[in-house]
């Protein structure tokens, strides 16, 4: 995708002015039927985290997906949002089709994978990050960033799976490797396990030492920095 390139090479630094973190960590939605809309999060295996009441002119509803730093909430008099109105609510995944069949387990609609047109952004779909054109299938090239599914709650608030396997540039704070979940850092091992594979296939041998490559192929993903051959 043009625009993945183009910022891949225009890499930017974070401000170090600010004096506090800025720590985004809840996104309310609107939904019309709070108990319909708790069962349906509960179903995707989401974490609850609360669920609050005063009388019946006030709940506030708490979930958390697996792995996330951001929660949602919903409830009754929280957001003077239409219920269904949120859209492009995205969940990065690292493994687009198991996140899919974990949903279609659970029973959950979700769409097949899809992926933009290119420089073509302007369609008949429902927009997303790569305008309003999806073309059936994963990016054949499976760029990190530029495959995605689709799935709704009942009211219509629409979320996207996006898969990321590496970082751009900068788009990690710190100088640390961290991973948000096992199943994160599963995944990175299973993409440097294949790599890996193919480096002793080009080297002709078994390579002991490994964990030095495993080690460096993973802290260069997730820094977006050139991986190792």
């Amino acid at each position: 995708m043009a625009v993945i390139e183009l910022n891949r090479q225009a890499e930017t630094k974070p401000s170090k002015s600010h004096g506090v973190d800025l720590k985004l960590e809840v996104l309310v939605i609107p939904v019309s039927d709070v108990d319909r809309a708790k069962a349906f999060y509960t179903r995707l295996g989401w974490r609850l985290d609360a669920d609050f009441t005063s009388g019946d002119d006030w709940r506030v509803i708490q979930f958390t997906p697996p792995g996330s730093a951001c929660s949602v909430i919903f409830g009754t008099n929280v957001t003077a949002a239409a219920p269904g109105s949120a859209r492009g609510l995205y969940l990065v995944v690292s493994d687009l089709e198991a996140a899919r069949q974990d949903l279609l387990a659970r029973g959950v609609e979700v769409s097949e994978p899809f992926h933009g047109a290119g420089d073509v952004h302007a369609g008949p779909d429902e927009p997303y990050l790569f305008g309003s054109v999806r073309v059936s299938g994963a990016d054949p090239k499976r760029g990190s960033y530029a495959s995605f599914a689709a799935f709704s709650d009942p009211d219509g608030n629409g979320w996207l799976f996006q898969e990321v396997t590496t970082r751009l540039p900068g788009r990690i704070a710190g100088d640390g490797t961290a991973f948000a979940s096992a199943t994160d850092l599963a995944a990175t091992l299973r993409r440097a396990a294949l790599a890996h594979g193919e480096h002793e296939a080009r080297t002709g041998g078994h390579d002991e030492n490994w964990p030095d490559w495993y080690a460096e192929y993973i802290v260069r993903e997730q820094a977006g920095q050139p991986l190792p051959t």
